[in-house]
């Protein structure tokens, strides 16, 4: 089938969306200039600033992918004092992001969800203006998700990595702590309770096929995701999956899937938000500005205070793991600018996919 007829569909089977994930050459430019005009035309040239705290690097969790994961003994566990989140925040407030990130290992013990209610709340009483708020920090139960929402945080990002049952099985220990169907629900939960509701995948993973990234596709069309934070699998020494690298396609066909991922989503759901993610740079020093021009329209400069970057590091090569709060957002600030986008500054930049929903639904 003709390259541009599929560009110019409305919805895509599995086979088509394989087929556009598999393009190259003139096709591939074909593809991402594609979602770069898609992106402006419904969500414009415009990148939303959104303030990355990691809260604490601390996890119950052991997924195989993970540097972070509780089984790695070779980090030092940290957890932010209230005041360095506070003045996280004041940096992002300063500089008119009007949104944050709150980002954390996975716990779901009480005092660990209570500190999240408390910091919340402290955010709210300390500025006046209302702040974007998206919170990543797992699997909760409903009360817990409420009160995080009544404290301050309207989004929530649950990344399920990968929609095939049997790759999520490959990268997380088979055990009631890693629960695939307890994934999904925690999805669906956050999405009832009106959360701007994200997820994501990691791409170029050891055994994932093209086949698999279609229906992570399918998934989040399906699901009727606001946003998506998704990027390149990197990987990471202290982790067991690093024994499978030899399967992996090299750096550079990880990132241009990753950037084929990107466009063919802005395509078919074009106005959601879509996060260029770090990972991207750790492949390609211009990964960021490329995923930019492939349809994403977030950035997620890192405002946690440089002595704890290294203890936070996801999968190896990580960008700005060595910068200061300011380093890191003057110069993502350059990059974005490079491109030809805009910085809306002062805008939390709520997903058009989201408020179109809520309207229509409060007008029913």
């Amino acid at each position: 089938m003709n390259l541009q007829h599929l560009l110019n569909k409305e919805s895509w089977s599995k086979d088509e969306l394989i087929m556009l994930l598999s393009c190259k050459d003139h096709d591939l430019q074909l593809l991402l200039q594609k979602g770069l005009e898609t992106k402006a035309k419904y969500v414009g040239r415009k990148v939303y600033l959104r303030g990355l705290i990691e809260l604490s690097n601390t996890c119950a969790k052991n997924c195989l992918y993970c540097g972070i994961r509780c089984g790695n003994l070779q980090i030092e566990r940290y957890f932010l004092s209230d005041e360095e989140v506070l003045n996280a925040v004041d940096f992002a407030v300063e500089h008119n992001f009007a949104s944050i990130v709150m980002q954390s290992g996975e716990r779901t013990d009480k005092a660990f969800t209570d500190r999240v209610t408390s910091l919340l709340q402290k955010i709210k009483q300390r500025h006046n203006q209302p702040i974007g708020i998206t919170l990543s920090m797992g699997e909760q139960t409903e009360e817990v998700y409420r009160r995080w929402m009544d404290a301050g945080a309207n989004r929530y990002l649950l990344r399920i990595e990968s929609t095939n049952l049997d790759l999520y099985h490959k990268i997380h220990p088979n055990d009631s702590l890693h629960n695939y169907q307890k994934r999904l629900d925690s999805l669906s939960l956050l999405k009832k309770l009106g959360y701007q509701t994200g997820t994501g995948v990691m791409i170029g993973l050891p055994f994932q096929t093209l086949d698999d990234l279609a229906d992570d596709l399918l998934f989040f069309k399906e699901f009727d995701v606001d946003m998506i934070g998704m990027g390149p699998y990197v990987e990471h020494p202290d982790t067991p999956l690093f024994e499978y690298q030899s399967l992996l396609q090299p750096k550079e066909q990880r990132l241009e899937l990753a950037l084929k991922m990107i466009a063919v989503l802005r395509i078919m759901m074009p106005e959601i938000n879509i996060a260029a993610a770090t990972a991207l740079q750790s492949l390609d020093d211009l990964g960021r500005e490329k995923a930019l021009l492939a349809g994403a329209n977030v950035v997620m400069p890192n405002l946690t205070p440089e002595k704890y970057r290294e203890g936070y590091k996801l999968y190896e090569n990580k960008p700005g793991t060595h910068e200061e709060a300011h380093d890191t957002t003057a110069a993502l600030e350059r990059r974005i600018l490079s491109v030809g986008d805009t910085i809306a500054y002062g805008e939390q930049g709520d997903s058009k996919h989201f408020t179109f929903k809520k309207t229509n639904y409060n007008l029913s």
